[in-house]
């Protein structure tokens, strides 16, 4: 018997009049705006402008969204595609279901494309929100104890996690999962602003630091939950994922760091200074195209040449030629 426990929220809805308020996009859309607060703080610090991570991140959120969705219905298409499902449900984002995975990969397609409309590095910018999106993790997971949902083990400690009974899911005391990787991710996140400043990481090197260490985590978290998952060679898919991805992070932190050692030291150019740099070579080029104009004059084989048309045609010249010629005789 348990004396102490997680309680689990009895409903996931909190009716504001005809407006349902969905704990799971509640914690989703706070996790957002920490993430976004928090990768401006580093970007202005780092000599960027403030606002640009926001301006950056209307492009990045959707294309997250879409991606992390796309993530969970095609790795748990059974949920919506088997037999006596109903695929409508994929749809239904507020219910569950983000896979960090798809959300980190197309988020980053969204975030290139805004750092591209504003001239910036995408690495340089993706260190910046590095911290910001680790802890928007550790929110948004609080949005999975809203649904009941990611637990682990059965389990009597302390903080075992109260289960209701309910679609898919038998009523007990579970280890709280979602609480594990949300700690997991704030020490992810001063990990990264530690190693940060310690070693000036640049080049998407703080990024890749992040993606690492929390796969990390995710790694011995995933393995301890017994939701419905598919296995390849006895791990759980997310398992494998998690392996591939660290491995690929810290390949990148290695060669990232021979390559290009440092930090970017301007991470954000003036638009007055792209201007006049795009002038200076507009004017480099319209001088190099147009014709010299004293070429002509400094040939030296164009001065030596005796302009003998026009002396012929000259009768004055002609007049004082026949006359020395006279004179002489």
């Amino acid at each position: 018997m348990n004396l102490a426990s997680i309680p689990s929220p009895s409903t996931g809805v909190i009716e504001l009049g005809p407006i349902p308020l969905r704990g799971y996009a509640f914690c989703i859309i706070i996790g957002v705006f920490v993430a976004v607060w928090i990768g401006n703080k580093r970007w202005v610090a780092r000599g960027g402008k403030a606002g640009t991570v926001a301006d950056i991140a209307v492009w990045a959120v959707p294309f997250g969204l879409v991606g992390g969705r796309l993530y969970h219905v095609i790795t748990d298409y059974q949920l919506y595609f088997s037999e006596g499902q109903n695929w409508v449900d994929a749809f239904k984002i507020w219910e569950g279901g983000l896979g960090i995975w798809g959300a980190i990969a197309l988020g980053a397609v969204g975030a290139w494309i805004g750092c591209r409309r504003r001239g910036i590095p995408l690495p340089a910018w993706a260190d910046a929100l590095a911290p910001g999106i680790a802890v928007a993790q550790a929110i948004g997971r609080w949005g999975n104890w809203f649904n009941q949902e990611l637990y682990g083990r059965p389990t009597d400690l302390p903080w075992a996690l109260e289960i209701s009974e309910g679609p898919n899911r038998v009523a007990g005391t579970y280890h709280p999962t979602f609480l594990y990787e949300s700690l997991w991710c704030i020490g992810v996140a001063l990990l990264v602003i530690w190693a940060d400043r310690r070693f000036k990481l640049g080049h998407g090197r703080a990024f890749a630091l992040y993606v690492a260490a929390y796969c990390a985590g995710r790694g011995w978290i995933e393995y301890m939950r017994v939701d419905e998952a598919h296995h390849v060679l006895g791990l759980r898919l997310n398992v494998w994922t998690a392996i591939i991805v660290f491995a690929l992070a810290v390949a990148y932190i290695v060669v990232s760091a021979r390559l290009r050692p440092g930090r970017e030291e301007i991470v954000e150019p003036e638009k007055d200074d792209a201007a006049a740099g795009k002038a200076e070579e507009k004017g480099s080029a319209d001088s190099t195209d147009a014709p010299d104009a004293d070429a002509t004059d400094g040939d030296p084989l164009k001065k030596d040449t005796p302009e003998t048309g026009a002396d012929d045609s000259d009768p004055l010249k002609k007049k004082d030629t026949a006359a020395e010629a006279a004179d002489k005789s």
